[in-house]
């Protein structure tokens, strides 16, 4: 299936991503720090229900990295390895169950968070196999899971809103159009 990007499309990609880059700022400016707010998954998240699959999954990727390199958050390895690998399975996911097997955003989310999670679990413990860090891939998602229990409590009530809202407010443009 060879679909092409809209410019629609890579516009929103483009604004999702600095905003992965932009919300981490803010939180920490305030205070917040990320493992607990998790204001990077926010942008991607949305991807997720926005995008296509495969920009979905790229946005994921790529936001951890290129936040890492531009401003430090997250430090390259190994958390924004693990992140790249977390996120780009939340942007997959989130549109797979959404658009193809037409869950509802709640479900879509949770079901994202899970894989997620366990997919950051074995990148870790790779990366212990293969570069011998010392970290517990079941330490890591546990403190991963009750750290950021602020962050999954305001994604799971804002995100199914934003997406319901920016859906609407598309659809009214398309139809002014």
């Amino acid at each position: 299936m060879n679909k092409s990007i809209s410019t629609k499309e890579l516009v929103l990609s483009g604004l999702l991503l600095a905003s992965g880059i932009i919300l981490p700022m803010i939180f920490h400016m305030f205070g917040m720090t990320g493992p607990i707010a998790l204001p990077m998954h926010i942008p991607v998240l949305l991807g997720g229900f926005l995008l296509s699959p495969y920009l979905a999954l790229m946005l994921g990727i790529i936001t951890p990295i290129i936040s890492g390199l531009l401003t430090g958050m997250p430090v390259m390895f190994p958390m924004a390895v693990i992140m790249a690998v977390e996120l780009g399975t939340y942007g997959l996911t989130i549109t797979l169950a959404n658009k193809n097997l037409k869950l509802s955003p709640i479900t879509s989310l949770i079901l994202s968070m899970i894989l997620g999670r366990i997919m950051a679990g074995l990148t870790v413990y790779l990366l212990v196999q293969l570069f011998g860090i010392s970290m517990n891939p079941i330490f890591y998602v546990k403190g991963a899971v009750l750290t950021g229990i602020p962050g999954i409590i305001i994604q799971l009530i804002f995100i199914p809103s934003l997406v319901y809202s920016i859906n609407a407010f598309m659809k009214n443009t398309s139809a002014n159009a």
